[in-house]
């Protein structure tokens, strides 16, 4: 396997790279944190103009990319520059639902997505659920040539701000049945449909979504009816792969910036990087990290591969590595800065509360681990 970028990659990693690190400062981060919309309208605009956006899509879907090693390569970048913006809910999430299953009509907003011009996200997750893509509750009647929907969702990104939510409900079918799931591509405004919106620990941005006699017409159903299983597993394992991607870069971030806090800081007359057990912590955190790149770059690889098993482990296996080793990383990087680790003016705390969210969004590690494994004895 080759392990290095294509150039084109390498290029779009130091633009976006570059663009961040002149344009997206922590302070910059904060302030759109805080914002009324919890994301820039300008930034969206920009990252869209650098082609961020479109490196996630297939050249058929209007974009110039799609790839795993493109979408690793994307998000490692938004990792390091830490950004908050709803790139994973409304390029990852619903434009891979709208990809894989949309008609023409449904797939024409992909096209808004990439220019910029629209928001989305995907309403899955239950109270309930605890992260089983076949768990759904939600239920969806047909009625003539519309739908009824009623049900709730949780923590879904971004909800308060998308002009369109897809949202998955059960047709047919027991709670837990893969079969009988259907998803629908729901307007926002939509009568009946209600949000509770707030703001997350790192800094981002969910709400909760209460369905209570929502009617859809039937052009509202995404791909076939009872068949949204696929398309969910399809657009979570690119979601999978992004955060673990968005967790490595957080990773890097907070590896490079400890690494020179230990070089610089000194204590009883010498830098406290010289001291063993200092250095016997920050060495387990180098292998870790190297241990989450290499899972990064498998998954990478099994996202496009036809072996549905190989592929779905693999992305289990990178959420794993990086639930585990961003934890890691984040309480190591902490306490080894000291008391100031914890200060909102250093970008380290912001990072790390990143990196734990990460491990909860698409399944947490103990989930992931149990399905590593039940998928290997299938």
């Amino acid at each position: 396997m080759n392990f290095n970028q294509s150039d084109d990659r390498r290029m779009l990693a130091d633009s976006l790279d570059r663009y961040l690190a002149e344009q997206y400062s922590i302070e910059t981060r904060h302030a759109i944190s805080k914002s009324a919309t919890g994301y820039s309208p300008e930034q969206w605009a920009k990252f869209a103009e650098l082609g961020l956006i479109g490196a996630l899509f297939t050249e058929e879907q209007g974009g110039f990319g799609g790839t795993g090693f493109d979408i690793a390569t994307v998000f490692e970048s938004l990792g390091r520059g830490l950004v908050v913006e709803p790139v994973l809910a409304t390029a990852v999430l619903a434009g891979s639902a709208l990809a894989h299953a949309g008609n023409d009509a449904q797939k024409a907003l992909i096209e808004e997505i990439i220019a910029g011009g629209l928001i989305a996200t995907l309403a899955h997750e239950e109270a309930d659920a605890h992260y089983a893509l076949n768990r759904v509750s939600t239920r969806a009647t047909r009625d003539g040539d519309h739908y009824v929907i009623d049900g709730a969702k949780a923590v879904v990104p971004f909800a308060d701000q998308a002009q369109q939510i897809i949202v998955s409900a059960r047709t047919s079918g027991n709670v837990d049945d893969e079969a009988g799931i259907s998803l629908f591509v729901v307007p926002a405004g939509t009568a009946g449909l209600s949000l509770r919106a707030y703001g997350n620990v790192d800094g981002t941005r969910a709400a909760e979504v209460t369905l209570k006699q929502v009617r859809v017409p039937a052009s509202a159903l995404l791909g076939a009816e009872g068949q949204g299983h696929a398309t969910l597993e399809h657009a979570v394992g690119r979601g999978l792969l992004a955060l673990a991607a968005e967790s490595l870069g957080a990773m890097e971030v907070c590896k490079k910036a400890t690494i020179e806090y230990l070089q610089t800081r000194k204590q009883f007359g010498k830098v406290i990087g010289g001291f063993q057990a200092l250095q016997h912590r920050m060495a387990t955190v180098l292998l870790e990290v190297e241990q989450a790149r290499s899972a990064v770059i498998n998954a990478a690889s099994a996202l496009d591969g036809d072996d549905r098993i190989a592929r779905e482990r693999a992305l289990s296996a990178a959420k794993y590595t990086a639930g585990k080793t961003g934890t890691l990383v984040a309480e190591e990087s902490i306490q080894l800065h000291g008391g100031i680790g914890v200060t909102w003016e250093l970008p380290m705390p912001h990072y790390a509360k990143r990196l734990v969210m990460i491990d909860h969004v698409l399944g947490d590690e103990d989930h992931h681990l149990q399905r590593f494994i039940a998928l290997g004895q299938q």
